[in-house]
């Protein structure tokens, strides 16, 4: 079992993994009042004696554990902290019911603040990395992915999109109530409410079901900002493999938003990114590309985070290559060129807390997937895509992890090859090292 992550301290209980979620939340979006229930399906992974979850700034109104006697329990400083009266075995199951309420809002963290935000009218969860225990009690940390259930009610008049397939819609009396159900692994960072006043079209696709969620006035500017997405899913299913959802959502919101966000099973934008011009369709290219690279293979920490970022940026830089824009080749050359003329203080594999998102990480990473591709030629490279989202689909990995596949899969010594660019500080040259036999 992979341990808490060290770059978020304050979260995250490695003693145990939580294998499903089941939220109800009820909600009014004029006041941002939340009254909510939530029960956590845990197995303890070594003896408890206590446990502690992830709950920010709201009230705990109630705690029940069954498998297990509460002697207390406590909510202090964002931590949900239970002691039990008898420690329970490694393999116990444990069902958490916690009923909670108040005002959400987002959470304070070293890469700024992130979670729960209110839009102008509605909401929008932008939990990477560490905002999930704004809006429900979890144990927030990369490593543990479990299965979700989501039930909101909420005003008419507004949309609710959250992770998975929405099972039903349904008016009770003036509220209106909609769940959603994830069965695939998530980790908690990836979980998202998107609440307004949307519309839905679906998008037709010959490579998976996806569809785009806005305001009405801003679907005709959505439709033909996003018009090339079904050839995208299509083209990086075919370099990375099947589309590993059910379906894809992208969520417009009515608002400017700084940066698009990736969420599993869908995505959401701003309405400043509604635009045909490359630095837009380069983000839809970003976060349609994190579905297989950080939602479906996720990295057990966030100091492996080029795990995620490095290959979805690389996407950007494949699709460019498809639609006949630049090569990567000349991609590569150009960011190489900019990183060269920047600080030589990051370790890509250990960036530092506050250099997570750097964008050194993206296009270094980047970069050293492309050495790699240019050392074993594009049938291997593709190939070890594939069968990176496919041997490890729905579960955690580290950086180790991918130089041992690239090792078995293509007979490149990985340390000679990519170490440089994964361990050192300076920035290598843009050559392709000897493809070193092992």
């Amino acid at each position: 079992m992979t341990g808490a992550d060290p770059y978020l301290p304050g979260h995250g209980d490695v003693r145990f993994q939580v294998d499903h979620y089941d939220l109800h939340l009820d909600y009014r979006v004029h006041s941002n009042h939340l009254e909510a229930k939530a029960l956590l399906q845990l197995i303890a992974v070594e003896q408890l004696a206590d446990l502690t979850l992830d709950l920010h700034a709201l009230e705990v109104t109630s705690l029940r554990v069954t498998g297990a006697a509460v002697a207390r329990w406590t909510h202090r400083s964002s931590r949900i902290r239970i002691r039990l009266r008898a420690p329970v075995a490694p393999g116990a199951a444990l069902t958490v019911a916690i009923t909670y309420r108040g005002r959400p809002r987002t959470m304070p963290g070293p890469d700024g603040p992130t979670g729960w935000e209110e839009l102008t009218d509605g909401v929008l969860v932008a939990a990477q990395p560490h905002g999930a225990p704004t809006w429900f009690p979890c144990n927030d940390r990369m490593a543990d992915k479990a299965t979700y259930r989501v039930t909101v009610r909420t005003d008419p008049g507004y949309r609710v999109v959250s992770n998975g397939t929405l099972t039903a819609e349904r008016r009770l009396g003036r509220r209106v109530e909609w769940v959603h159900e994830q069965h695939r692994p998530m980790a908690t960072y990836l979980a998202t409410l998107q609440i307004g006043r949307y519309v839905l079209e679906p998008q037709a696709s010959p490579a998976a079901p996806s569809a785009l969620v806005a305001p009405a006035g801003r679907m005709p500017a959505a439709r033909a900002a996003f018009s090339d997405q079904p050839r995208m899913i299509a083209t990086f299913a075919e370099m990375f493999g099947p589309y590993p959802f059910d379906a894809y959502t992208v969520v417009v919101t009515d608002d400017a938003l700084e940066i698009p966000l990736e969420s599993q099973t869908l995505s959401t934008f701003g309405t400043n990114h509604l635009s045909r011009v490359w630095e837009a369709q380069r983000l839809i290219a970003h976060e349609l590309a994190h579905q297989w690279f950080g939602n479906t293979v996720t990295a057990a920490s966030l100091s492996d985070i080029w795990l995620h970022e490095g290959f979805a940026c690389y996407a950007e830089w494949l699709w460019s290559e498809a639609v006949g824009r630049t090569t990567a080749q000349e991609e590569a050359r150009r960011h190489h060129a900019l990183l060269a003329r920047r600080s030589q203080d990051l370790v890509l594999t250990d960036p530092g807390a506050h250099r997570t998102f750097d964008d050194r990480v993206y296009k270094r990473g980047a970069l050293t997937l492309h050495i790699l591709r240019r050392a074993v030629g594009d049938d291997a490279f593709f190939a070890l895509l594939r069968s990176w989202v496919d041997t490890h689909r729905f579960g955690v990995v580290t950086t180790a992890d991918f130089e041992a596949m690239v090792r078995t899969r293509t007979g490149v010594d990985p340390v000679a090859l990519l170490g440089p660019w994964l361990r050192e500080r300076a920035l290598p040259p843009l050559v392709a090292a000897p493809a070193a036999a092992v």
